[in-house]
């Protein structure tokens, strides 16, 4: 097999850093020493076959994208990035794992939608993928496969509080669902908004002609994500059920999260790269059509109550557990523009599963988390909340060659034109500036990124069965 010793470099974890080389073999790391050190009669770097001077940088575990969505069908049409060009661009971005949602639609059998997500994803990945199961018709033949879907190495499950008549689940669903959870070990996860009580608000914006892609934000009110929130830690009390709420948005939302923790509540929750940084009046308001961009679900909330800033102070405190993109992006030509002159008709989803490590360490040279808080919330945390961790989400043997060498010295242009490979038309992220950059991305002990070159193929990517959450009680 061949050797690889990065050398040189600061190894950065979710609990310290140290000066340290780290040796892999194959696609497995055999060995994190102090550099210089002898190891096992060999002296470091002379019998390697390839060594990597990361001298100045950072050496950190590959990202985990817990949330992303390659392929979804949305609105008429479907999300544009596929898993080749998907995970290209995650590669690109320092995310060397992604875990993406097989989808059950209504009518479909749960492991008939698993088999069609394998079958977009096989031999097309750049980087390892898992799933997580979209129960989107909770009935008694669902509830069976459930039983089923751990030995698939599926240990999470999604719900929706939102989109009636799409993925909808009632009261007495999630209650059944969750049952299962608890009986089973499986994750439940829960898109946690008001969808009837939204769709009211929608008809009676667009019966007033408030037609422009702000009103997406304005029907979504964060209201409905805290009542949805609450009721979801309400069952899940009731039933047992571990809970993790998906892209958490509203302040009031994590408030509900944390004291349900407080009380020792299995309960968790995401948030993502746009709830840090995007608001309502700044990018949803844009004008014209422009905020249609910026059109996703949860919405991006109000600067002036903030949202964001509180997201970040519940990273700190890990009142919000993990950072992932909820990617699922939509070109501006003929997809985003399916909604000129009804918002509702916007296909919702935001691109930027390329930009996620940047964006968090961003937060860490403008000192709003620690340099070990950004490895944990984009890397440990999700291989230890989704059944990775040992061979994920960690520098040590026998964990796999899955390696990013960040440059703290470096810079980063993100846009149309600089950094951009995700199969859109535009970017989220148009014209933000990073101090740092991603230099070289090993998957499984292959380098896939080197200096802003491509090394990578399709198909490098294996699919990875999960175990139940570390976080389970």
């Amino acid at each position: 097999m061949t050797t690889t010793l990065i050398t040189g470099g600061t190894v950065v974890t979710a609990t310290g850093r140290s000066k340290a080389d780290v040796l892999i073999d194959g696609e497995t790391i055999v060995a994190v020493v102090a550099p210089g050190s002898q190891l096992l009669g060999t002296d470091l770097p002379a019998g390697v076959d390839t060594v990597i001077d990361a001298t100045g940088k950072y050496v950190i575990p590959g990202g985990i994208d817990a949330h992303t969505h390659m392929e979804l069908p949305f609105g008429g049409t479907a999300a544009s990035d596929t898993f080749e060009t998907g995970t290209r661009a995650a590669a690109w971005g320092g995310t060397t794992t992604i875990i993406d949602f097989a989808v059950q639609t209504y009518g479909q059998r749960v492991f008939d939608g698993l088999a069609t997500w394998h079958q977009k994803a096989a031999g097309n990945c750049a980087i390892d993928y898992a799933f997580h199961q979209i129960i989107g018709d909770v009935n008694a033949d669902s509830l069976q496969a459930m039983d089923g879907l751990l030995a698939e190495g599926v240990s999470s499950f999604k719900l929706f509080m939102a989109y009636p008549g799409v993925f909808y689940s009632d009261d007495a669903q999630i209650l059944r669902a969750m049952q299962k959870s608890a009986e089973t070990g499986l994750m439940t996860m829960m898109h946690a908004e008001n969808g009837p009580a939204i769709d009211v608000l929608v008809e009676q914006l667009l019966a007033q002609g408030k037609t422009d892609p702000y009103y997406h934000g304005v029907a979504r009110a964060w209201q409905m994500e805290e009542e949805a929130t609450h009721r979801a830690i309400m069952i899940a009390n009731l039933t047992g059920a571990p809970l993790y709420v998906v892209h958490v948005s509203a302040k009031q939302a994590v408030e509900q999260l944390a004291a349900a923790r407080d009380n020792g509540q299995n309960v968790f929750g995401e948030t993502c790269p746009q709830y840090l940084y995007l608001s309502l009046e700044e990018n949803l308001g844009a004008p014209g059509f422009e905020g249609a961009k910026w059109v996703c679900s949860t919405p991006l909330r109000s600067r002036a109550e903030g949202h964001q800033d509180h997201m970040w102070q519940s990273l700190r405190t890990n009142d919000i557990q993990m950072v992932s993109t909820d990617h699922c992006p939509f070109c501006m030509k003929g997809q985003k523009d399916l909604g000129l002159g009804n918002f509702s008709k916007i296909p919702n989803g935001i691109g930027s599963v390329e930009h996620r490590m940047d964006l968090l360490y961003q937060g860490v040279v403008n000192g709003r988390i620690s340099l070990e808080r950004w490895v944990e919330i984009t890397s440990t945390t999700p291989a230890r909340m989704f059944g990775l961790y040992g061979k994920k989400g960690v520098i040590q043997p026998g964990a796999d060659g899955d390696i990013v060498i960040y440059d703290p010295n470096g810079h980063t242009s993100i846009g149309m034109g600089k950094t951009h490979h995700m199969n859109m038309d535009h970017s989220a992220w148009e014209g933000y500036e990073i101090d740092g950059h991603v230099d070289t991305v090993l998957s499984r002990g292959k380098v896939v990124i080197d200096h802003n070159e491509y090394l990578g193929a399709k198909g490098d990517g294996q699919f990875v069965k999960r175990g139940l959450s570390q976080y389970l009680i």
